[in-house]
């Protein structure tokens, strides 16, 4: 999702050039009246020309500039950091971002818990993220967890069906599969659940609603888009072309 829809709207080049991280306006003023700023090869020493950044060559200091008006992130959310663009007490995870990435101003779009791990997606398109937490869509998105206790069959029907949460909500149904479990004093299962809505806390409620505790959780995809393995916690990377196509597809709110 590019925003070449924007072609042919003439901007300020200092307001373009600040936005990719140039410098400030006064950076830039300076830059132009030292000759070091070119647009289709002319030096443009007045700040305040307009030109199109989907169109026109901007170069500074040879260096030929790219202009994007939106960023969109996949990060490996570690426990311990908030989902959020601020926090008094606590670190968000834009304290986790780089520079050149933080310059976009993105935002998660939905949520994980303080102490939940994986996918999280973070952008400044505001449109996208909002196709993709409506609650029109269903967006699935899947977890894996480790529940203390012994998911069974019973559980996987009663999820099919949806379950009721303390509050008397009834949850769309939703897919539980069983990966493993480990037994000894206590029985402790690991399983992959997809859900297609997103109330709070969800996964944790759903299994409280069958006597169950989630120990652990970790978004491993939503929609189409899957975690990359690869990436270490803590880290994010720009998604690919092929990786955005997946989401531009359809798009609900996270949930745990």
């Amino acid at each position: 999702m590019s925003a070449s829809g924007n072609a042919g709207k003439k901007q300020r080049i200092d307001k373009v050039l600040s936005h990719m991280g140039i410098g400030s306006r006064s950076d830039i003023r300076k830059q132009a009246k030292q000759g070091l700023i070119t647009v289709n090869g002319t030096v443009v020493k007045d700040s305040g020309f307009h030109v199109d950044p989907y169109k026109d060559l901007i170069e500074v200091g040879g260096e030929v500039v790219r202009y994007r008006e939106f960023v969109y992130l996949m990060m490996n959310k570690p426990a311990g950091v908030l989902s959020a663009t601020e926090d008094k007490r606590d670190r968000t995870v834009l304290d986790l971002l780089k520079p050149e990435h933080a310059l976009f101003e993105p935002f998660p779009v939905g949520r994980l818990d303080k102490d939940t791990v994986g996918l999280l997606l973070l952008t400044n398109d505001g449109k996208l993220a909002h196709e993709l937490l409506s609650p029109r869509k269903h967006v699935p998105k899947t977890y894996e967890a480790t529940v203390e206790g012994d998911v069974d069959a019973a559980d996987v029907e009663a999820f099919a069906k949806g379950v009721e949460l303390e509050d008397g909500y009834v949850t769309l149904p939703a897919q539980l599969s069983i990966l493993s479990r480990e037994r000894g004093s206590k029985t402790v299962s690991y399983i992959s659940l997809t859900i297609t809505e997103g109330k709070f806390h969800q996964v944790k409620r759903m299994f409280i609603a069958v006597g169950k505790k989630v120990t652990f959780l970790k978004r491993v995809s939503m929609g189409e888009l899957k975690l990359d393995e690869s990436l270490p916690l803590g880290a994010c990377r720009e998604l690919t072309d092929a990786e955005l196509t997946l989401l531009t597809g359809g798009a609900g709110e996270s949930a745990e």
